[in-house]
């Protein structure tokens, strides 16, 4: 017997959803051709998309029942994969888990081994679920921006959706490696937060949500997108001359309301972050680094820690905005 939480959707109808946390059976886990390394699991987290399948605010969920959670930590029970043996502990972020496959918002679940990353020594799994699908995210764009140029005399360097998961982490990633960081957010009550994780400014997202000139004064040497739509466009406009923006995130909107100004006029290059599908060594690189670059004391610093029971509540107040940082999610009492 195990506790998860479990999505059920009656009669295939949106009215019919359901998140309760559940007692199951060892029966109940998805079978061994859909997961071959079976998992205890010791912390999880809640992302956005965590915060969309939990409370049904959008079609993340693509398969039913359904056990949501997209991160995971912990040691292995049961392997039928010849690169994971019982007593490994590892880390799991995204490949359609939580969505299509059964997640780690659970005691116990089971992962494709193929998806798995071992945890880096410098990490409990506490921390490798602070850290979690966000944190990767972010050093993903880090590493994306070390990639086409930027560095700390480029310029400065802004990150909007700071108090987010992805913001915050970009932010010390950044800040300890010697750039200017200057975070855009809604939340004027976070200043001292932000300023704590290492930003050197901050301005009110309002200045880049609503529509702006397709060319605007060059400020930015890179950027860290996380929010989209005209957000991600103002960002783009504002770019220097040959810098690089990375867009992961989409919590202003999906749409793009831009024009080619920013490419074709100054070289700006735009750099889309996908970490759900992210190939193995991709994956592992960026573990690599977080492990070197990221201070455990500032990632302490963004960090709530809930127990499961509590994880559809705080998944309300993510989705209400009221939610800053970082949300570990405890699995075993």
């Amino acid at each position: 017997m195990f506790r998860a939480f479990l999505l059920e959707q009656a009669n295939g109808q949106p009215q019919g959803f359901s998140a309760r946390l559940a007692t199951l059976e060892d029966a109940d886990l998805p079978p061994l051709n859909e997961g071959d390394v079976t998992v205890a699991v010791q912390y999880s987290t809640l992302n956005y998309k965590d915060g969309l399948a939990l409370t049904n605010k959008a079609p993340v969920v693509r398969a039913w029942p359904m056990v949501p959670g997209i991160d995971g930590a912990g040691m292995v029970l049961e392997s039928r994969h010849p690169d994971w043996r019982v007593g490994d502990v590892v880390v799991h972020n995204g490949w359609g888990v939580g969505e299509t496959q059964w997640g780690c918002l659970a005691e116990k679940t089971r992962l494709k081994g193929a998806g798995l990353v071992r945890l880096p020594l410098a990490f409990s799994p506490r921390q490798a679920m602070a850290i979690g699908t966000a944190g990767y995210t972010a050093m993903l764009c880090v590493l994306a921006l070390e990639q086409h140029g930027a560095t700390p005399a480029s310029g400065e360097v802004l990150v909007t959706g700071a108090t987010g998961g992805v913001g915050s982490v970009a932010v010390a990633l950044l800040s300890r490696l010697g750039y200017r960081v200057t975070a855009a957010t809604g939340k004027a009550a976070q200043a001292d937060y932000l300023k704590a994780l290492g930003a050197s400014a901050i301005i009110d997202r309002a200045e880049l949500a609503a529509p702006g000139k397709p060319l605007q004064k060059e400020r930015w040497a890179a950027v860290v997108d996380a929010v989209g739509s005209h957000t991600l466009v103002n960002a783009l406009a504002q770019t220097r001359y040959g810098g690089v923006v990375t867009a992961c995130g989409l919590a202003q909107g999906m749409d793009l309301p831009g024009t080619v100004a920013p490419f074709i006029l100054r070289g700006v290059t735009l750099v889309g972050i996908d970490s759900v599908m992210a190939p193995l060594p991709r994956r592992q690189r960026a573990w690599d680094r977080l492990a070197r670059d990221l201070d455990p004391v500032m990632l302490e610093r963004m960090t709530e820690e809930v127990p499961l029971s509590a994880a559809l509540e705080k998944a309300q107040q993510l989705m209400a905005g009221q939610v800053r940082g970082r949300i570990v999610v405890k699995i075993a009492d």
